[in-house]
């Protein structure tokens, strides 16, 4: 696979030809999350709502919101709910509250039922009630209440005093009468204002009456994740692990995909290549143990590999072993003797073809095809054979693997007379009813021109 931008015609070979993979994924992925619920058993989530009387900021509500989700108030419920072997730690993971509009704070518990959870939000939203107005009594001192009553008394002593002071003076007979009703005015308005900033500052009185506004609604459904959501998010996982995967593995893939670099790699030339047609691959022998699982799969095939041509034919196949054959005798030494096909291990593409060239050198046979272990290779002693022949299909191994595959051939001295790539094709459709057919001569004609030249 090349560096360049993974497009999504990329991406749709690769749902096409890896479905079998990624299906099985997907399944597992599945199979885990609904293990996962297994384990984690359902949990039911109730909500009760305190409303805060008053004008507050928003810095205020999120204080009170962190005091509804303290520790003091969720130890409190955990011992008023008294729930055996659930501690005030416990259920600190369990409760959570935000401020919603209107100056409502919403307390919502966890629990594993619907009637635990109820219970667990209601007793939350009592303690958070009761706590914040412990909290507000505790900062009104009886002194401190007793000292402002007399001053508002006081207060109003005076107003009075400056009433009568003010209808006592000459009404606007001498300029000095003026001022003093001027300066009682001024006295009068200042003590008002004092008053005003005195109430402002001490809100306990109206802000001590939080309000819950009834009890919890009993759940009627799981919290999220639920056990349809985690076997969704399961198998959706896998699914995007497997895309990724086989994406990454395609870019980092450094396997010979072309007939020249295969050849490099054993050090010998390219002969041509030889066309196997699907339905031979359809039904191939069933293998065992981890190649049997790469064909259920669909791992035995590159699946970011050009898209199988159409087969030209029994006849236009015929004709490109011929050539390899051709090819291939022109190695030979004078004398030629019979050439030993080695076929890495697992390789079906490999191994069909060297069934196909066999086929066609009756007269100087190939032996029959050795299949070689690519991670210990080890070909048979040299005998009477003239070399070795490399059949293999493209893209399926690696050039350590090609260049280990030539030394045990040379190690059993054996000399690598050249590579035969495979290529799958697929059947060509078939022909109307109503349509003559070429005569065989014409055809292989046709499909020797049109196929000319190295396969």
């Amino acid at each position: 696979m090349s560096d360049d931008t993974i497009r999504l015609l990329t991406i749709g070979r690769l749902l096409r030809r890896r479905r079998r993979l990624l299906a099985v994924l997907a399944v597992v992925g599945a199979l885990i999350g609904y293990g996962t619920s297994a384990l984690f058993p359902p949990r039911y989530t109730a909500s009760a709502s305190v409303l805060l009387p008053g004008q507050w900021e928003e810095r205020e509500l999120l204080t009170q919101v962190e005091i509804a989700t303290s520790s003091s108030v969720v130890d409190r419920a955990a011992a008023a709910l008294d729930w055996r072997g659930v501690s005030g730690t416990e259920l600190r993971d369990r409760v959570r509250a935000q401020a919603a509009d209107g100056n409502i704070i919403t307390i919502s518990g966890t629990a594993e039922t619907p009637e635990r959870a109820q219970q667990l939000s209601d007793r939350m939203a009592q303690q958070f009630v009761t706590f914040a107005a412990r909290i507000a009594g505790e900062g009104t001192d009886a002194d401190a209440a007793a000292g402002t009553q007399a001053l508002r008394q006081k207060v109003r002593e005076t107003d009075r005093r400056i009433t009568e002071l003010a209808e006592a003076a000459d009404p606007g007979r001498t300029v000095e009468s003026v001022q003093a009703r001027t300066e009682l005015e001024k006295l009068r308005t200042a003590l008002q204002e004092a008053m005003k900033k005195l109430d402002d500052a001490a809100p306990a009185g109206s802000r001590t009456g939080l309000v819950v506004m009834g009890p919890a609604a009993r759940p009627t459904g799981e919290a999220p994740p639920t056990t349809p959501q985690r076997v969704g998010a399961g198998a959706l996982l896998f699914f995007l692990l497997g895309v990724v995967w086989q994406l990454a593995a395609a870019r980092m893939s450094r396997r010979p995909d072309s007939g020249g670099e295969i050849a490099a790699a054993l050090g010998s030339v390219l002969l041509g290549t030889v066309e196997v047609p699907g339905e031979q691959l359809a039904h191939r022998h069933a293998g065992r143990g981890r190649a049997r699982i790469r064909r259920l799969l669909g791992l035995d095939t590159r699946w970011h590999g050009p898209v199988p041509r159409t087969s030209g034919g029994e006849a236009d196949r015929r004709i490109r072993c011929r050539r390899v054959c051709a090819r291939l005798r022109e190695e030979l030494p004078a004398a030629p003797r019979r050439v030993l096909a080695v076929v890495p291990e697992g390789d079906v593409l490999g191994r069909r073809a060297a069934e196909q060239l066999a086929a066609e050198t009756r007269s100087d046979p190939l032996l029959p095809a050795v299949e070689v272990s690519v991670s210990r290779p080890l070909v048979p002693d040299h005998d009477t054979e003239s070399g070795a022949l490399v059949v293999l299909g493209a893209g399926s191994w690696t050039a350590e693997e090609l260049g280990g595959i030539a030394g045990a051939c040379a190690d059993a001295g054996h000399r690598v007379l050249g590579a035969v790539v495979a290529e799958p094709v697929r059947a060509r459709p078939e022909r109307p009813a109503g349509r003559p057919a070429q005569p065989p001569e014409q055809s292989v004609a046709v499909g020797g021109t049109a196929r000319g030249g190295p396969a």
